[in-house]
């Protein structure tokens, strides 16, 4: 069941790149509550552990179902490029409770039951307090979570703003749509994600905002109903190294001990995605060599790998970021940080 966006001649000459904060302070509470996201984001969540704990995030996860439709109105896109936070919370804060209450409750039904809860009840009921409230609560969340990580968080964003702008100069925009994710693609007037419900939306001059977001990898989200533009999130390219804390071209000796020192070398110089060639140059190896250590890695469940154009390129899974990162910690289940 595909969503599509069909794209007129005014939408394409309207099709843009930004970033948000406000999207990566929802994406980060939402994090909070996906085990399959935290093995990407493990030393972050240590950072973050006393503080989180003292949030109540129960009624913002009420209106974030595993499924189906979340509140465009608490994370609309951005309004600008360069869009800060207290710009984009201001924004959510003016929302007219009546929108509100009619996106709150298409959220909650796609939960069963949540509409029943006291909070799901209080929301429908009383949606200017709602709005309040919960802006309230997303502004705290960002102070907490996200904010003192955020130029570490913006600079991967741009880096991957900027790569994908010269992708866009080199294989125009038909090309670099189908290259965010291997879920999208798109036929010259469509723009289809697979997988993801059944919705269509036709073309309003409006254009297409292109979205990267660290905090919802591995996935790629679409959506956004009028009057929004709409927009694709797509996972940020380097991921792998957004929390490493090392110096760079050092490879902890005990991955060395475990993996040989030209395989954890090769592991470790992963902190942006990259090709069999690109390594070896940045190793001095041979081609030969890299490859060979690419394919027993990406075996061994290290290493993940998409094709950008001509090129595969790899990257390292949640596993191959506790490793290369020294910690020994490969997995995370909600529990113990």
């Amino acid at each position: 069941m595909p969503f599509r966006v069909h794209l007129g001649e005014a939408d394409l000459l309207r099709c843009r790149f930004a970033l948000s904060p406000l999207w990566e302070t929802q994406e980060a509470v939402r994090t909070l509550n996906s085990p399959a996201r935290q093995g990407y984001h493990l030393p972050w969540l240590r950072k973050i552990r006393t503080a989180a704990a003292g949030l109540d995030l129960a009624t913002v996860w009420l209106l974030m179902p595993r499924r189906g439709h979340n509140p465009d109105y608490l994370c609309p896109p951005p309004l600008g490029p360069a869009a800060s936070f207290e710009e984009e919370i201001a924004a959510v804060r003016a929302t007219d409770p009546e929108l509100a209450r009619d996106d709150m409750a298409r959220s909650l039904a796609c939960t069963p039951g949540a509409a029943d809860t006291p909070a799901g009840q209080r929301m429908l009921h009383e949606p200017a307090r709602a709005v309040r409230e919960l802006t309230d609560l997303m502004e705290t969340a960002w102070h907490t979570l996200v904010e003192p990580e955020w130029p570490r968080l913006r600079s991967l964003l741009e880096a991957d703003i900027a790569y994908h702008s010269r992708r866009l100069a080199e294989v125009g925009l038909g090309g670099l749509l189908s290259e965010l994710h291997p879920r999208l693609s798109w036929d010259g007037t469509t723009l289809t994600l697979a997988n993801n419900g059944e919705h269509v939306r036709e073309p309003t001059g409006r254009g297409l905002m292109l979205m990267p977001s660290a905090f919802c990898w591995p996935e790629v989200i679409s959506g956004f109903d009028a009057p929004w533009q709409p927009t694709v999130v797509y996972p940020a390219r380097g991921i792998g190294a957004l929390w490493t804390e090392r110096d760079e071209g050092r490879t902890p000796e005990a991955l060395a001990r475990l993996l040989g020192r030209a395989r954890a070398d090769v592991l470790c110089a992963l902190d942006d995605p990259a090709s069999t060639t690109a390594l070896a140059h940045r190793l001095r190896l041979a081609p030969s060599s890299v490859s060979a250590h690419l394919s027993a890695l990406r075996g061994a469940g290290l290493l993940t790998s998409r094709r950008y154009g001509h090129q595969v390129l790899y990257e390292r899974t949640p596993l191959g970021i506790a490793l290369s990162g020294g910690t020994g910690e490969v997995a995370l289940d909600g529990v113990d940080l």
